[in-house]
């Protein structure tokens, strides 16, 4: 079966790789988008959005990619259910195989598998997610005003997640399970010299209470053996984040932590004709926002990208 041969391959869906697939096919690229394993990307997993614009009495995350997606479709991407399992950049040619199935080639390709929060692993964890517990102060904070919470974690995510939580909540408890951070020492003096904010030394989260909403955690003192609960309706994880890159690894450029690593001020990579928005590649931010951006810029590096080589393949007047 010979490959699907096309000009623009979306890879993974969410903000930025809808916003990528709505210029792109404004541009007349025909872009091929294949939403990947949770079409719409971590705001599915959201229940309210009152962060970004154009919504100003908010809305839930899965609505929101929903009109994303049909923004996309009425413009003529090609929307398709699908994850691309493989990749070969080693050629001119760009070769993706979706479902360990079959094979496209494109002259371009858009990157925006996002990233995933790391989780602890907790019983009902996942099931009160958007119900008390969140990966994201700045995506959830605001919810929680005047409340207590709880942020579990150590390094400058944690630190920056609860200095940004206790200028909202009235309490922020930070549960660190060894007897020191990890975080620089700049954000743990700021962390430490906040009034409403208290360092809970080896100190584990043994359950999530609560049947609809998060009514309380249990923790345990890893030491001592000593559980108590905390009466809190905000659980944070700050642990940090996996980005959904490893089909890429060793052919595109990426940090340690597996960020592909794109030029800055633009969305291209060492690769020619590849090109990685969202949060596949955006270490800081991590915003709906942002990714949005980045996916309006990977379609017009394309756009860009194709009109120089289509101008480079023809033939020139003696």
């Amino acid at each position: 079966m010979s490959p699907e041969k096309i000009d623009c391959l979306i890879i993974g869906s969410g903000p930025a790789g809808y916003t990528a697939a709505i210029y792109a096919s404004r541009a007349g690229l025909k872009p091929v988008l294949y939403t990947g394993p949770q079409p719409g990307g971590q705001l599915t997993i959201t229940t309210d959005v009152e962060n970004y614009p154009g919504y100003p009495d908010g809305i839930t995350g899965p609505e929101m990619m929903m009109d994303f997606e049909k923004q996309a479709k009425r413009f003529g991407t090609d929307v398709r259910y699908g994850m691309a399992t493989a990749v070969d950049f080693s050629g001119g040619q760009h070769k993706v195989t979706i479902d360990e199935k079959f094979e496209i080639e494109a002259e371009t390709v858009i990157i925006s598998t996002g990233a995933s929060a790391k989780w602890l692993g907790l019983p009902g964890e996942e099931r009160l997610n958007g119900r008390g517990v969140s990966a994201c102060a700045v995506c959830d904070g605001f919810f929680f005003r005047g409340q207590d919470v709880v942020v579990v974690g150590a390094g400058d995510t944690a630190a920056e997640e609860a200095s940004y939580l206790a200028k909202l909540c009235r309490k922020v408890t930070v549960l660190v399970r060894r007897d020191e951070m990890r975080a620089s020492n700049i954000m743990q003096k700021r962390l430490m010299s906040l009034t409403n904010v208290e360092i809970l030394w080896n100190t584990e989260t043994v359950e999530l209470l609560g049947k609809e909403d998060l009514e309380g955690v249990k923790i345990v003192n890893n030491q001592t053996g000593k559980e108590s609960v905390l009466d809190v309706s905000g659980f944070f994880v700050a642990i940090g984040h996996k980005p959904n890159t490893d089909i890429f690894k060793g052919q595109l450029d990426m940090d340690a932590a597996g960020y592909i690593q794109t030029v800055k001020g633009s969305t291209y990579t060492n690769i020619e004709g590849v090109f990685a928005c969202g949060d596949a590649q955006d270490v800081i931010y991590r915003q709906a926002v942002t990714a949005a951006g980045t996916g309006c810029m990977a379609a017009l590096d394309a756009e860009r990208y194709l009109a120089e080589h289509e101008m480079m393949a023809q033939p020139q007047m003696a």
